[in-house]
Formats: structure tokens, sequence, C-alpha cells
């Protein structure tokens, strides 16, 4: 996913870095339309999480996908409008859930 984002690093609350346009000719934009596209791998995940969704707020798609279920724990999120989105982590134990918000507003997004 190198060749679609550049320098993306998650500091505190924050998501930055530069995402690349993508012109819906590849698998990832040719599902989701033209536009930026956040890629994020995770790890360290609470080992006593029963569910772990992720994704943008707002969204233009799915919304929050559950995590769990994905054996790479790898989220593709459209970026429609940095200053308005904000990325979520919700985890829950199957009683709890904490949620996590992270600014996108530091990201670069090229355009076509």
């Amino acid at each position: 996913m190198s060749d679609i984002q550049t320098g993306v690093t998650v500091t505190g609350n924050k998501i930055t870095g530069t995402l690349k346009y993508l012109d819906g000719s590849d698998p990832i934009s040719g599902y989701w339309g033209a536009g930026n596209f956040l890629v994020l791998k995770f790890s360290n995940i609470d080992p006593k999480a029963k569910s772990v969704k992720v994704g943008v707020d707002p969204s233009e798609g799915s919304g929050l996908v559950e995590l769990l279920g994905d054996p790479d724990m790898n989220c593709v999120a459209k970026i429609t409008n940095k200053d308005t989105q904000v990325f979520k982590v919700v985890t829950s134990d199957g009683h709890l859930s904490k949620t996590q918000t992270f600014d996108l507003s530091d990201l670069v997004c090229n355009n076509a």
C-alpha cells in the first residue's frame, strides 16, 4: 500500500501523511470510486476484545467495520473531507466499549 500513501503516522490522536489520488482504475478506487484512501494496519489489539470496529465518520460507504475478522488486520477508508471526518476505533470486551477518535485534518490529500 506504500504506492497510495506516504509518511502516514499515528501520533496521539492525529493521523498525518500524504494520500495519493486514485482515479478509479485500481481495485480499491474501482470499488469505492475515485478519491483519496487511508490504509492502516492494526497491531497490539487488546486480547480481551470481542469486537474492534474501525473506519471514518461520517462515512461515504460502510461506516465502521469489524476488524477482528480480517486476518491481515487492515483497514481501508475513503477520505472525502479530511477536515470534517474523523477516524474511529471502537473496542468492546462484550460489556464495555471504548471509542478512540483520531483527527485527520493534517492529512495531505492529493487531487486528480
